[in-house]
């Protein structure tokens, strides 16, 4: 056993159940990670809307005249804290909407749970896109967020629970493949748009075809086996698990799985929220926390909330800054199929650990570039050459989180819990993103204005803290099946001191 923990084969924890692809299991995975449309296609939107000069004059004339100001430096030209609301805003009502969540997805499921969060993201773009004031704008952006925090909540769980235990890294990384296909697409709409004077509208009202793509195709796939065994309709959920196993597979054993794992479950007198303080479900916790807040201190969604104001900074024109970012979400995208190919074959530490160096090594060379080009205070005019090498840079940079922290926060969330605390454990984790998101997306163009080039340093320095926890902590979970993850604590260096080895032994469960 490696330091971090590694796990034995797969082959062997496989609990005799068939890890067979279907083309029903292939294409209802599809479809549910479309969610990740809505989530993605917001991200990519909120920072080519905000350099879009009708749009400014409109909602923050005080930037308009800040970037006007020969005395403003590259750094601190688009530090506004109520435009900076404008983005963050999204994720405090996400961070609310997922702690609800939690319960929704027990009652309802993951399937309707997706359905609800897809309509109120649908309200919501719509009020953007007719927006006359700040306060249609930022309610707006609240209905965006509630309905991003249900479907981020629901959907890696519902993706983690259909696929086949030995291809569920592959399955559950169609989430974020569709996060950065939003990405993209939202930045082809804001590169088209940005010349037109109703350019804005049309990047913010579009989000209700993402939210209709979701809404429409969850209302046409059946919810999880899991879910549905939990609330009680056994014959859909040997109906929904013989559509994804196949006709052909005998699915009784899996099925009977499941349901003792929800008897268990049951049993508990406590409620759910407070089962997961339990001691022995520590190491689970821990990780609730850890991984997303670790992937939102990579930097990533900052520098994807505002990569067209960092690119526009730095000295490309404002349709140069847009299609840099059009540029950057193109390598993420296909950073991200490389980790779908390779994430149940090396596993997930392996990535987590080789994307973060790669992060580290690109936020310093950011950082020194940015140091010696535009000087300490960030006065210097930057060349075009150098502002070519810093999107380079960030290329790799993005490249590398595509690869792991991407795609694996999201996994890994959704795998390592218990049934009983699987929907509370979930809503916990991006519960600490969306915060995460809310407090960084609010704070960095003030950390901007007056870090400058320190503020990548800052980054490089938790993606360091971040990979080395990774080494040390985190166990492999590549091939085990979700109702026997408990082994990988008991094994671990560390977290095998927080195991109750009777209750192991006597439920296949947590």
């Amino acid at each position: 056993m490696a330091v971090g923990g590694f796990t034995a084969d797969s082959s062997a924890n496989d609990g005799g159940f068939s890890g067979k692809i279907t083309i029903s299991v292939v294409i209802t995975c599809i479809v549910a990670a479309s969610g990740g449309l809505i989530f993605g296609y917001d991200i990519g939107i909120s920072g080519g809307v905000t350099t879009m000069k009708p749009f400014l004059e409109k909602f923050f004339l005080d930037v308009l005249k800040k970037a006007a100001s020969a005395e403003t430096n590259m750094y601190c030209v688009y530090d506004s804290e109520i435009l900076t609301l404008f983005t963050s805003s999204l994720y405090l009502a996400g961070l609310v909407s997922t702690l609800l969540a939690s319960r929704v997805t027990t009652t309802l499921g993951r399937r309707n749970t997706m359905i609800l969060g897809g309509c109120i993201f649908f309200a919501g773009g719509a009020i953007n896109g007719a927006a006359e004031n700040k306060v249609m704008l930022i309610l707006g952006r609240i209905l965006l967020g509630l309905g991003v925090g249900f479907t981020n909540q629901a959907t890696p769980l519902y993706l983690s629970e259909i696929a086949p235990p030995k291809w569920r890294g592959a399955f559950n990384t169609g989430f974020q493949f569709f996060v950065g296909t939003g990405v993209v697409a939202a930045s082809c709409i804001n590169y088209a748009a940005a010349n037109h004077t109703w350019g804005w509208r049309v990047s913010l009202g579009l989000a209700v075809v993402p939210a209709t793509i979701m809404t429409l195709g969850a209302l046409l796939i059946h919810d999880t086996p899991s879910s549905l065994v939990d609330r009680g309709k056994i014959d859909q959920a040997r109906h929904a698990l013989r559509k994804a196993r196949g006709s052909a597979t005998d699915i009784e054993p899996e099925l009977n799985h499941v349901i003792r794992s929800s008897q268990v479950s049951k049993t508990v007198e406590m409620e759910s929220f407070m089962t997961i303080f339990e001691k022995q479900y520590r190491p689970q916790l821990v990780m609730a926390f850890a991984i997303p807040l670790s992937q939102q201190l990579t930097g990533i969604n900052i520098v994807a909330f505002y990569a067209p104001n960092l690119f526009q900074s730095v000295g490309f024109g404002n349709e140069s800054a847009l299609l840099s970012a059009i540029i950057l979400g193109i390598v993420n995208l296909g950073s991200i199929l490389v980790s779908t190919s390779v994430v149940d074959r090396f596993g997930r530490r392996f990535l987590f650990i080789v994307g973060g160096i790669q992060m580290f090594v690109c936020e310093i060379a950011v950082a020194v570039v940015l140091a010696l080009e535009t000087g300490v205070h960030g006065t210097e005019h930057m060349s075009k050459g150098y502002a070519i090498l810093v999107l380079v840079l960030m290329c790799f940079y993005a490249a590398g989180f595509g690869v792991s922290w991407g795609p694996l926060c999201w996994l890994i969330p959704s795998e390592i819990f218990p049934l009983k605390i699987r929907s509370t454990g979930q809503s916990i984790a991006i519960a600490v993103q969306f915060l995460a998101t809310f407090i960084l997306s609010q704070t960095f163009l003030t950390m901007l204005c007056h870090f400058k080039f320190g503020s990548f340093l800052f980054y490089a320095g938790w993606i360091a803290v971040s990979t080395l926890f990774v080494f040390l902590f985190l166990p492999e979970t590549k091939g085990i099946p979700l109702d026997s993850m408990h082994t990988i604590w008991g094994d671990h260096w560390y977290w095998r001191q927080f195991v109750v080895k009777e209750q192991v032994n006597q439920h296949n469960l947590t």
